[in-house]
């Protein structure tokens, strides 16, 4: 029996996903909005995981059929859309494929700014305080959120067709447990700081300085190879959820049964995840195994909420029917959130806008009150607009499945 709470569950965190990218200005965000600056929780840091846990739900759906159709079908299905959405989670970073940089004036020691192609890495040029000429070489970030997403998908895939519940289980246990022993021996005497942390150096030497992420002030990627075993369980933990709630459907008055079951298992989840939090910090930037344990509690608890409200209920409407339209294109819209910005940012309609921001630019900007408060109007007229998309699309039948 399919859960329509699981599919608004989805739809609501794309939506939120897609609310905290796009704020008018990065500049003015209330405080829920921002991610924490390391360790601890904002609202906006279970948004990702909320989302791979819902990946885990809709495998949950998946793998038996896959299991019944045969290992050649498991692996064309999961090597195919693993690649789909890791080059798509490429492709938005290498978009859109111009950028400014440096060059020197032939026969002169003035630089000035032109624009380039994109190769997969490329040289700009600046002055230091000296004066001195100084190459940088800059390239594509290889690492990103759907690029996360394809990796867990994959590898929770596997582990669970070939292991089953009990033995996806073990393996989520061992995941998490085996990255907090790898901090541990990586940096006996600071293993859970920006500067410390083992896997920046092992990112680095894998993926390139230049190909990683540097808004934290250092080269180090959020999303790099290293922090992403404990996400690989959160997968594990929803599709074990998803399963749980699939079988529980399927049997007559189960519904309270399970509704009791997720609530324990949830409540367990956030003791075990603050207590773990006491040792090993909750932390979004290094994907820490409390956070993975904590995060999966909270959205437990929201989905079993969700479950009694919509299916046991009966709720329907309304909001609901606004996060289930968001979840039938859950993966086509919130790329295609990244992809508009960036696009609409080549064509110039003034110094500093553009098709994408004029509505902030020219009218929100000037709202009463807080500049948050503009900020935040364009980020939900960001949203409103994308649901049109995704209303549209469902209306028409178009289903972007990869």
């Amino acid at each position: 029996m399919r859960s329509y709470a699981l599919d608004v569950f989805r739809g609501a965190t794309v939506c939120l996903m897609i609310l905290v990218n796009n704020p008018g200005s990065w500049g003015h965000i209330y405080d829920p909005l921002e991610h924490a600056p390391w360790h601890g929780l904002t609202p906006t840091d279970l948004v990702f995981p909320f989302f791979l846990f819902a990946v885990g739900n809709a495998m949950s759906f998946v793998i038996p059929r896959l299991q019944q159709e045969g290992d050649a079908a498991f692996w064309k299905k999961v090597i195919k859309r693993s690649l789909i959405i890791f080059g798509v989670g490429l492709f938005l970073n290498w978009w859109p494929f111009v950028t400014e940089v440096n060059r020197l004036v032939e026969g002169t020691t003035e630089l000035q700014r032109v624009t380039i192609f994109k190769s997969f890495t490329w040289i700009d040029i600046a002055k230091n305080e000296a004066g001195d000429i100084v190459e940088t070489i800059k390239g594509v970030r290889i690492m990103g959120v759907l690029q996360r997403i394809a990796i867990c998908y994959l590898f929770a895939s596997i582990l669970i067709y070939y292991g089953g519940p009990r033995k996806g289980f073990l393996a989520a246990a061992i995941l998490l447990l085996g990255y907090w022993a790898a901090c541990l021996i990586g940096n006996p005497i600071d293993p859970y700081s920006l500067n410390g942390w083992f896997g920046t150096s092992i990112d680095l030497n894998i993926l390139g300085v230049s190909h990683v992420y540097k808004g934290e002030g250092i080269p180090f990627d959020p999303e790099g190879l290293l922090s992403t075993p404990a996400a690989i369980a959160q997968v594990i933990f929803g599709y074990l959820v998803g399963n749980y709630v699939r079988e529980g459907l399927a049997q007559p008055e189960g519904m309270y049964r399970m509704l009791s079951g997720l609530f324990t298992i949830g409540v367990g989840m956030l003791v075990a995840g603050y207590c773990w939090d006491l040792v090993f910090p909750i932390n979004k930037k290094i994907w820490t195994s409390s956070y993975t344990v904590y995060t999966s509690g909270l959205a437990i608890l929201t989905l079993a909420t969700m479950i009694y409200a919509i299916d046991g209920k009966k709720m329907r409407g309304g909001l609901l029917s606004f996060f289930d339209v968001f979840g039938k294109n859950a993966l086509f819209v919130f790329a295609l959130s990244a992809f508009l910005p960036k696009g609409l940012a080549l064509l110039k309609l003034g110094k500093g806008v553009n098709p994408w921001n004029w509505l902030y630019k020219k009218v929100l900007i000037h709202v009463p009150g807080a500049p948050e408060n503009g900020s935040l109007l364009y980020a939900l007229c960001v949203i409103t607009f994308m649901w049109a998309i995704c209303w549209w699309m469902d209306r028409k039948k178009i289903y972007v499945k990869v």
